[in-house]
């Protein structure tokens, strides 16, 4: 079970805000990409499974994440989560054979074909993110700028398994730096589905 923080910023400028009081806490960008897969009628979309290949810096590094039954509520999201990292080469062919990708001697991607009976898969396409990772509280904090065709959206993301005490201290430290920020109410996945930045 994975749980997070998940905070909505108001704009570019509450990102920069954030950067900027974190400074010394950076640790490090990733240049992300994300690709999300279904099979052909539907299969994992109807058990609310979603699939992604994310690449990290170009070819530098190729995870596949399958999440199930994601809930988010007053700024917290939790569900299923599971990864597998892939030869980023291999990986890139995927996006245009994905139903190659269930041929992969896995055990993730042979769990999904149990468990949802897809037998063929299509690549959705999907949007970048630009991570930066921070020092915060003890924890990794996330700080994203996602990119979508019809517009960007920032966040700010912390795994914890105590949210609902860190997500306390987090508003306390947006509040104290002038940071305007408003609970999630939807996944990145949901926005690239419906073509939203809700």
């Amino acid at each position: 079970m994975e749980v997070e923080i998940k905070l909505r910023l108001a704009d570019r400028a509450a990102h920069a805000r954030v950067a900027e009081a974190l400074r010394r806490a950076f640790r490090e960008t990733h240049r992300q990409e994300n690709f999300f897969f279904d099979g052909a009628r539907r299969e994992l979309s109807l058990r609310r499974c979603v699939m992604r290949c994310r690449f990290y810096n170009t070819n530098k590094r190729a995870l596949l994440t399958v999440k199930g039954q994601q809930v988010l509520k007053d700024g917290i999201g939790r569900g299923t989560e599971e990864e597998e990292d892939l030869d980023p080469i291999a990986a890139r062919q995927f996006l245009t054979a994905p139903s190659q990708l269930l041929q992969l001697d896995s055990p993730l991607v042979q769990k999904v074909r149990r468990e949802t009976g897809v037998e063929e898969l299509v690549c959705l396409g999907g949007f970048h993110n630009v991570r930066s990772d921070f020092d915060w509280a003890g924890f990794k904090l996330e700080l994203d700028e996602t990119q979508y065709e019809w517009g960007t959206v920032y966040e700010i993301e912390v795994e914890t398994p105590e949210p609902e005490e860190l997500k306390t201290k987090l508003e306390a430290f947006l509040n104290e730096h002038g940071v305007a920020y408003k609970y999630n109410t939807t996944t990145k996945f949901a926005n690239f589905i419906n073509r939203s930045l809700v």
